[in-house]
């Protein structure tokens, strides 16, 4: 394996592992052990386990943010439908095997200092979200772009919670529901 795919390989088992057991509970050596690689191999791409949880928030923060992205503008041309589906991206997410909850919502949990550098990755992940959906609001025509982003934001964070509590769907589809409310009044 190249160094790149080791990196890679060692990336994707922590992501999953985070996911599964927590920042916390998720130690180099069940990392080193699921991935199958020596600990000076971790060790050689990221020197601490906190340049690891940094590494993998930052992959996790562009692959979902791009995911949406890309989900958004294949099903929707129209600015204003484009908000819209956002929610559909999200009940798309919470029906994956994957899904446990926001990983940047639990690393801020787990991180939970201000100055802390994993709670301040979630902090700039939640903000490129929420600058995601002021673009879309703008692009809407929307006046109040900054309280319309806020307010989907709000949903979306919603949404979320209901659906890793409940296990279930819905959320996604209720939160959508009353988005297309606010957009109307």
């Amino acid at each position: 394996m190249k160094r790149s795919e080791i990196r890679d390989h060692l990336l994707d088992t922590a992501i999953a592992l985070f996911n599964k057991r927590g920042f916390h509970a998720a130690g180099i050596d069940l990392i080193i052990a699921e991935a199958k690689v020596a600990k000076t191999t971790l060790y050689r791409h990221f020197p601490t386990k906190e340049a690891l949880i940094l590494a993998a928030l930052k992959r996790r923060d562009e692959f979902g943010r791009g995911e949406m992205r890309k989900f958004v503008e294949t099903r929707a041309s129209d600015p204003r439908e484009r908000l819209l589906v956002t929610f559909d991206y999200l009940e798309a997410w919470f029906a994956t095997d994957s899904f446990k909850g926001c990983p940047f919502i639990s690393a801020a949990g787990e991180h939970g200092e201000a100055d802390d550098p994993v709670f301040q990755a979630a902090v700039h992940h939640k903000r490129k979200v929420l600058a995601y959906f002021r673009e879309l609001a703008v692009a809407a025509g929307y006046g109040d772009a900054d309280d319309i982003a806020r307010e989907i934001n709000l949903l979306h964070e919603g949404a979320v919670a209901v659906a890793q509590i409940a296990r279930e769907t819905s959320s996604a589809q209720f939160a959508k529901k009353m988005a297309r409310r606010l957009l109307a009044t």
